[in-house]
C-alpha cells in the first residue's frame, strides 16, 4: 500500500516578479477601452480594492499579498519535507504552452526524464525582473519519474479514463509555467539548488473553449463582442473528479510515497467576463472553499463546466482532480488558507490533506 499526502497551492506567475509589477494584469485590463469608465475608476471600487490599490497602484499591498502566499508555500514545503515523497504528482494547466493547434488533450501525463526548464520565461515575455535577482535564462532541472508516469497512465487508461502521455516537451516554447512555477515556488528559499523530489506533471485542459481562442491569455471586450471562435470544451469538473479517483486507485497499489499537488489559483479576473476582467469571483470561490473545508465533495461534483467558465475558475479543474483523489484515498483536510484579493488577479488557496 502507498502512503499519500495531498497539497494545494498557487503558481501565480507575478509572484515570481517584483512587487511593483504584481498588479500588472489589472493595469493592462484598465487600458481596455470597452470596459465602462465608471467601472475602471478606483473611486467606485470596493473598500478592499481601494485599500490594495492605494496611492501606488498596488506596490505596497503587493508586499503583504506576497507574505501571505509565501507563508502558504512554506507550509506546503515543510509538509513535503516531513513526508519525504518518492514522487510528486502535479495537476496543472497548459496555457497554450506545451499544447497548441496540433493537439489539445483533455489530460496528459508527462513521462519525462530529467528536464531543463526556464522558470522565468513568462516573466521575460512580460519584461518583469524576477524576485530573486537571478539572470535571464536561468535554468533548473526538473527531475522526472518516467517509469512511474508510464505505469500511472497504464492504470488510468485500464480503469476507463482516457489519458494522453508525452515523452518529451514541445520545442520552441517555454515549459508550462504551471509546473515550472510549482517547483520553483515550493523551492522558494532554495532556488538555484537541486529540488530533491522527482515530479510527474499531469496537464489538464483547463482553458477548454478559450485555449486556442484566447491563447491562454487576456481577451479584449471588443474581440469578445465581435464573437469569439470558441474551441471545444475541456473536461468537465465531474470528469476531472473521476480522473482523480482513478489516479488515487493507481497510487494506492503503487507502494510508493506520493505527494499529490493541485497547482492553480482559483477564479481569475482576466477570465471572469461577468466581472469585466477587473476582479475574481470571490463569492463562487468562497462557496467551493467552504464546501472543501466541510468535506462536501458532492457540492464540488455538482458544479457544471458552464459555472466554472462563467466564474473564471478554469484552472480550478486541477483542484477537482486533487479532490477526486483525496476522496478516493480517504484523506482529510489537515490545514488550509484562503487568500482573497481584488487587484492581484486571483484568489489563492492552500491546503494540506493527510
Amino acid at each position: 500500500m502507498a502512503d499519500v499526502i495531498g497539497l494545494g497551492m498557487t503558481h501565480y506567475p507575478l509572484l515570481a516578479g517584483v512587487d511593483s509589477h504584481m498588479a500588472n494584469l489589472l493595469k493592462s485590463t484598465l487600458k481596455d477601452p470597452d470596459i465602462p469608465a465608471d467601472l475602471k475608476d478606483p473611486a467606485n471600487w470596493s473598500a478592499q480594492a481601494r485599500r490594495e490599490w492605494g496611492e501606488d497602484e498596488g506596490t505596497a499591498a503587493a508586499a503583504g499579498h506576497r507574505a501571505q502566499l509565501l507563508a502558504g508555500l512554506a507550509k506546503c514545503r515543510a509538509e513535503l519535507d516531513e513526508f519525504q515523497p518518492d514522487v510528486v504528482v502535479v495537476w496543472g494547466d497548459d496555457q497554450y504552452e506545451n499544447f497548441r493547434e496540433e493537439v489539445i488533450p483533455s489530460f496528459c501525463v508527462f513521462a519525462y526524464e530529467d528536464t531543463e526548464i526556464d522558470p522565468f520565461a513568462v516573466l521575460g515575455i512580460l519584461k518583469i525582473p524576477n524576485a530573486w535577482g537571478l539572470p535571464d535564462g536561468q535554468s533548473f532541472t526538473m527531475k522526472g519519474a518516467p517509469a512511474f508516469a508510464k505505469a500511472l497512465v497504464t492504470d488510468v487508461i485500464s480503469d476507463g479514463v482516457d489519458c494522453a502521455y508525452s515523452y518529451r516537451p514541445r520545442g520552441g516554447s517555454h515549459f508550462p509555467h504551471a509546473f515550472a512555477n510549482t517547483q520553483v515556488f515550493l523551492d522558494w528559499s532554495h532556488v538555484g539548488e537541486e529540488f530533491p523530489y522527482p515530479m510527474v506533471p499531469i496537464a489538464v485542459n483547463c482553458y477548454g473553449e478559450h485555449v486556442i481562442a484566447r491563447q491562454g491569455g487576456i481577451a479584449r471586450f471588443a474581440d469578445i463582442r465581435r464573437g469569439e471562435d470558441l474551441d471545444p470544451p475541456g473536461p468537465s469538473p465531474r470528469r476531472c473528479f473521476e480522473l482523480g479517483h482513478s489516479v488515487g486507485r493507481s497510487i494506492r497499489e503503487s507502494g510508493k510515497r506520493v505527494a499529490l499537488v493541485a497547482s492553480s489559483s482559483w477564479s481569475h479576473a482576466f477570465l471572469h467576463d461577468r466581472g469585466w476582467h477587473l476582479r475574481p469571483d470571490t463569492d463562487s470561490d468562497r462557496r467551493l472553499y467552504d464546501a472543501m473545508v466541510a468535506g462536501d465533495y458532492d457540492a464540488w461534483q455538482a458544479v457544471t463546466a458552464r459555472e466554472v467558465i462563467d466564474a473564471g475558475q478554469h484552472e480550478m479543474l486541477n483542484w477537482f482532480c486533487l479532490l477526486g483523489a483525496v476522496d478516493e484515498l480517504g484523506l482529510t483536510l489537515d490545514w488550509s488558507d484562503f487568500v482573497t484579493t481584488e487587484i492581484f488577479n486571483s484568489n489563492k488557496t492552500f491546503a494540506v490533506f493527510k
